[in-house]
């Protein structure tokens, strides 16, 4: 940069010098508009009463030269002729000739014109402007001590790099250029180049562009490839710059070298052949585009799609080369063309001895019929001997050979002259049509088309805007920048394997949001004759039920897809977190969904509740029965003996057990869950309750038999109901401020199981629930004690023997419920309490009633009062 900027400021100083020695006298006898020296670039002159500038890269490159400093230098040599670049130079011509031939635009007023050869270099390209900004270099139709006319205009340059060079070095003179092939988006500064307009859109639309494109076709992982120059460079970083805006990422980014290097090229190759990026953009012009596509071709890499920048995608010099056959399917953004049939003839008139004075039209006509006159000018101007063995009579016919000269099928670049001219000539007419007093200038003056200043004609460019002949409506942003617009082009093989390009979509910078691209993919062929879309991506998507989780060190789009974890679902593609699912809802198998968790109680449906169900139903059943029998024998002895009324009160107790065993199956609701704990509690204190009395009695019983042991008067039938009476009130006093303070009530469980939910009931009150377990638990104690002292009474007294096992049977229950309740998961806890309630009642049930149901039904001898004594 340093260099760089040397050489601009070396080059105003120069040019300033140059200002001076045009209006100071030597004092000598020189005259006293003689030069030092000349710039020593060629060029052409066309006489005019406004002269217009051009600049043009008639050659490709630069032969480099020894320097030397005690010699006066050698002027710059350039060689690769470039017959695109010599159409691009007969376009200007071209419409120059209509503009003069017209009279709408500045009538009795010829244009003229001046242009230089920048041989694409920004060494050449300034010193023909310096040339231009002091006026024509050594051209003879011009008096070299009169007044040379001022250039308040030029056309170029074509690169974007020399472009720069020249708006540093014009801005201070204020000379307006007006480019037509240079895109670079840095150009676009106003405040770095105040004097810069283009007709080309900005490389910001077309980074723009290729981004939409990029994102369209569902493409993260591309490589992006561009030239040693501030096109590809900027090319590079804009597209990069993009990209990232959606989530894509440029696999590698590499610099073609403008010097040919071997070693540089490889090491492209190389990058290219190793990265899984499937789909690559350049930013190049064709000449340095091309080193690098032949050797792609020379090591048959040919399984990448390319996406071509605006400066290569009508290449005929790339695209007409069967060795970069691999080539069709390319995808590129084209500026817009125009149709000029009438050039055809305007081009093919070209001739050298028509065009004596012009040493492009010699160059151009030696070159294409490789050929040579008998002497032929090199770059500055000078006449030397030729090296061909042929020589060219003037005779030769264009239809003999098919160049890109005569190809006027993509007038893209040509129309952006075409437009640039048009542009310029406009400022011109409406300058020259100022009315006195009205105009834009200090005391609204206007200016003098004949004494023109270069800042006139800069303020009437930013204001011009017109309609051309094919529709199309050209102005200039506050950049200096049209509208962005491009073709969509596609490279495709026609029936004889030439590629055609064909139109496939047009981008639009001023269209609404969405509707800036469009595309009709179903005219699409890719790469190696596809006509599916290719895949570029450095990671597959992560698919719906999965999360993107980034790899350390890599790039965002090299990620791996992680499973949502349990409870959480992704519900798109790529989806960076997991959503969880809410309290009642649990992913489905893919992970995608969140669907409703599975309800699960212990329900009158289930296997497992029908017989639980059916085993207490039987159980009511059975101590119905054993009810009925008991009514039916009340009258006998061992029914009577065994103190009847408790006995009857003990059976309803038990029903309640076993019918309260059913409030535990089915859907807890408010009631249910309330229902079925305060009936657990009391049916079971008023069993416990009716064996205590039953105990009590027994034991009173037997000590009554002993001599003068009146006890019996104090545990009578009514002591006996004021016993159970109070047991049983203790237990629904408990119940009672159970369900009042804090109520058992549906709670879903979701801690056992995170895909299902267990619908149960919520305890409510631990003490209470505590103190209603607690006193079944202590009146079972109690009874068990009693009847454990009672177990030694003579065989007539049994009645304790019968009590204790059922009381066993009952703790045992009891007792191994607790563990099995904890452990049981789901449903299974409740039928576990279910089972227990059951199996207690049928302890006490089979313990106490069936001895005595079996002597009443089959021993009905030993149910005497004799044997009960």
């Amino acid at each position: 940069q340093k260099f760089f900027s040397w050489h601009i400021k070396m080059y105003l100083i120069i040019s300033l010098c140059l200002f001076s020695t045009r209006q100071m006298p030597s004092e000598g006898s020189e005259p006293p508009c003689n030069r030092l020296t000349r710039f020593g670039v060629q060029g052409f002159y066309k006489t005019g009463e406004i002269i217009l500038g051009g600049l043009f890269p008639m050659h490709s490159r630069v032969i480099n030269q020894e320097l030397s400093f005690n010699v006066s230098p050698n002027i710059t040599h350039c060689e690769g002729f470039d017959f695109r670049t010599f159409r691009w130079l007969q376009v200007m011509f071209f419409t120059l000739e209509e503009i003069n031939n017209s009279t709408e635009l500045l009538p009795n007023i010829t244009l003229g014109y001046i242009v230089y050869d920048t041989c694409a270099t920004s060494n050449q390209a300034l010193r023909a402007a310096l040339s231009l900004a002091s006026g024509p270099d050594n051209f003879e139709t011009i008096d070299e001590c009169g007044d040379s006319p001022l250039i308040p205009v030029i056309l170029g340059d074509s690169g974007s790099t020399q472009s720069m060079a020249l708006a540093k070095v014009l801005s201070p003179f204020r000379i307006p250029m007006v480019s037509y092939f240079a895109s670079c988006a840095y150009l676009s500064n106003q405040e770095q180049f105040p004097i810069f307009f283009r007709t080309i859109p900005s490389d910001f639309y077309q980074a723009r562009a290729l981004a939409k494109l990029v994102q369209r076709f569902g493409w993260t992982w591309v490589g992006a490839i561009g030239a040693d120059d501030d096109y590809g460079r900027d090319g590079v970083q804009s597209f990069n710059n993009e990209v990232k805006k959606f989530g894509a990422c440029v696999a590698f980014k590499e610099i073609i070298p403008k010097v040919t290097s071997k070693v540089q090229i490889l090491r492209i190759v190389k990058t290219i052949k190793r990265s899984t990026a499937k789909v690559i953009v350049l930013f190049a012009i064709e000449a340095d585009a091309y080193p690098l596509l032949q050797e792609l071709a020379l090591q048959n890499i040919t399984d990448k799609q390319w996406i071509a920048s605006e400066a290569w995608v009508t290449s005929a010099l790339i695209s007409t080369d069967k060795s970069l056959s691999f080539l069709a399917g390319t995808i590129g953004f084209a500026i817009r063309r125009a149709e000029m049939p009438e050039l055809k003839d305007f081009l093919l008139k070209v001739h050298p001895l028509r065009q004596s004075q012009n040493m492009f039209t010699r160059e151009f006509w030696e070159t294409l019929f490789e050929c040579s006159f008998q002497s032929s000018s090199n770059i500055t101007g000078e006449l030397e001997p030729t090296a061909s063995n042929e020589t060219c009579t003037g005779l030769e016919n264009f239809d003999e050979k098919d160049s890109i000269y005569s190809d006027i099928t993509q007038l893209r670049v040509s129309y952006n002259i075409y437009k640039a001219i048009y542009a310029i000539v406009h400022a011109l007419h409406n300058l020259y049509s100022c009315t006195d007093g009205e105009g834009p200038f200090a005391f609204n003056s206007c200016a003098n088309i004949f004494s023109l200043q270069p800042w006139q004609v800069l303020h009437y460019l930013t204001e011009v805007r017109f309609t051309d002949k094919f529709g199309q409506e050209t102005y200039f942003d506050e950049n200096g920048d049209p509208v962005g617009s491009y073709d969509i082009l596609n490279w495709q093989k026609d029936i004889t394997d030439a590629i055609q390009y064909v139109q496939i979509g047009d981008f639009d910078a001023s269209a609404e949001i969405g509707m800036d691209l469009v595309i009709d993919e179903q005219k699409i062929i890719w790469s190696g004759g596809q006509t599916k879309v290719p895949r570029s991506v450095c990671t597959e998507s992560c698919q719906p039920g999965t999360r993107k989780t980034a790899r350390v060190g890599q790039s965002v789009c090299c990620f791996d897809c992680l499973p949502c974890a349990d409870g959480e679902i992704s519900n798109e593609t790529d989806a960076v977190k997991c959503i969880q699912c809410s309290l009642d809802y649990w992913p489905n198998g893919k992970k995608d969904k969140c669907i409703l968790k599975e309800i699960e109680f212990l329900s009158f449906h289930d296997t497992l509740g029908i017989t639980l169900t059916i085993v207490s139903l039987v159980g009511a059943l059975t101590t119905l029965t054993v009810a009925s029998v008991f009514l039916q024998y009340k009258t006998t002895p061992i029914v009577r003996a065994n103190n009847s009324e408790l006995s009857f009160l003990l059976l309803f107790s038990l029903i309640l057990c076993f019918l309260c065993s059913l409030s535990f199956i089915g859907r807890p609701t408010v009631w249910s869950c309330m229902l079925r704990h305060t009936l657990f509690g009391i049916s079971f204190v008023l069993c416990i309750s009716c064996v205590l009395g039953k105990t009590i009695v027994v034991l009173m019983a037997f000590k009554a038999t002993l001599p003068g042991n009146n006890v019996m008067q104090y545990f009578g039938p009514t002591q006996q109901r004021l016993i159970v009476s109070l047991c049983t009130l203790i237990q629904v006093t408990f119940c009672i401020v159970w369900v009042t303070v804090l109520p058992p009530i549906p709670y879903k469980n979701s801690s056992h199981y995170s895909y299902k939910i267990i619908l149960e009931c919520a305890l409510g009150s631990l003490a209470l629930y505590g103190c209603v377990m607690g006193y079944i638990g202590f009146l079972s104690c109690i009874c068990f004690i009693l009847a454990f002292f009672a177990r030694k009474l003579p065989d007539n007294f049994n009645e304790a023997k019968f009590i204790t096992f059922s009381l066993i049977i009952f703790c045992a229950v009891w007792i191994t419920f607790i563990p099995a309740y904890i452990s049981s998961p789901g449903k299974y806890t409740v039928a576990v309490e279910v089972f227990a309630i059951l199996s207690s009642s049928f302890g006490l049930l089979l313990c106490i009633f069936a001895p005595k149901c079996y002597v009443i039904l089959l021993k009905p001898e030993k149910n005497t009062k004799k044997h009960m004594m």
